[in-house]
């Protein structure tokens, strides 16, 4: 049965880490066991940029279409020429402070799991055990035509091996290992799948215009009905595949906090909003945490 949330009883621009640590900290004091819910927010500390602005508009040209890339061999030359530069940044990439903290929130049994929307397994990284790529990882590629499977370094050498020149080239890092480049990539040798022939390499992440797969979906409704409530940390949740969680939530009556910088797609929903840096506010939620006993198994 659907039922009622409460309403917003703090919306809150906060720029203390202590005073969002303390709005977090009593809302999981009311609600200890939460599914948590994230987005590209919570890795820009890690150096990986995100795509949109605090007014939920796009920062650059939205990502590469589905129907595009299969489509097209320019794409794709585009797409894996840009990517030999960008990757090298999710590569990188380590853990910070927000990851850490909602691992330790985990440890502590304050999360039941977590949905993220980011594909750089940075949550597995930090230690959160329960956790449901729902856009995929972006460190494996699958041959779209037999369904061979390779590690996403392993195609990155032969890229570099056929196309040494591009090296060189320099260019800022774009969300997901995208890389803002513009230019002639006609000359770019993109190689197809050894085991059947002639297949397309894909990263196995959900491209916008792909559909998330159902079990994704269902273990993610699976992971929220154990929860007493929702976070979602470093979201505007304009994508459907995001959103449709804190939708759920709210027509199950679940409480619903937000850790965002900037509007988001399900503002109207939220029982508490704090408008911080997801590290700095998820840290200071992680030490007050750290003396609450563990909820009941």
């Amino acid at each position: 049965m659907e039922q009622s949330i409460p309403p917003v009883s703090t919306i809150s621009s906060t720029t203390s880490r202590a005073a969002a640590g303390q709005t977090l900290a009593a809302f999981v004091a009311r609600h200890p066991r939460l599914a948590v819910l994230t987005g590209a927010g919570v890795s820009t500390d890690s150096g990986i940029p995100d795509y949109r602005d605090r007014g939920g508009a796009w920062k650059r040209p939205p990502p590469m279409e589905h129907q595009v890339f299969m489509a097209s061999h320019a794409a794709r030359q585009r797409y894996w020429a840009r990517a030999l530069l960008g990757f090298r940044t999710l590569q990188a990439a380590r853990p910070n402070a927000a990851h850490r903290a909602i691992a330790r929130l985990e440890a502590l049994g304050h999360v039941v799991g977590v949905i993220t929307q980011n594909v750089d397994g940075l949550h597995q990284r930090a230690g959160s055990r329960r956790v449901i790529d729902l856009h995929g990882r972006a460190d494996v590629v699958r041959c779209m035509g037999c369904g061979a499977q390779r590690m996403r370094h392993a195609l990155h050498d032969e890229l570099a091996r056929r196309n040494p020149a591009w090296l060189e080239a320099r260019a800022a890092a774009g969300p997901d290992g995208d890389a803002d480049l513009e230019c002639d990539f006609s000359g770019f040798e993109v190689p197809s799948c050894t085991r059947c022939g002639d297949g397309i390499w894909k990263p196995d992440v959900v491209f916008f215009g792909d559909s998330v797969p159902r079990a994704r979906v269902a273990a993610a409704m699976a992971c929220l009905a154990e929860a007493d409530a929702l976070l979602v940390v470093g979201s505007s949740l304009m994508v459907y595949s995001g959103f449709r969680f804190a939708r759920e939530a709210a027509r199950r009556g679940l409480p619903i906090a937000c850790v965002n910088l900037g509007r988001t797609r399900a503002d109207a929903l939220y029982t508490v909003k704090v408008e911080a840096p997801a590290g700095e506010a998820l840290a200071a939620l992680g030490e007050v945490c750290g003396g609450f006993s563990h909820p009941p198994a």
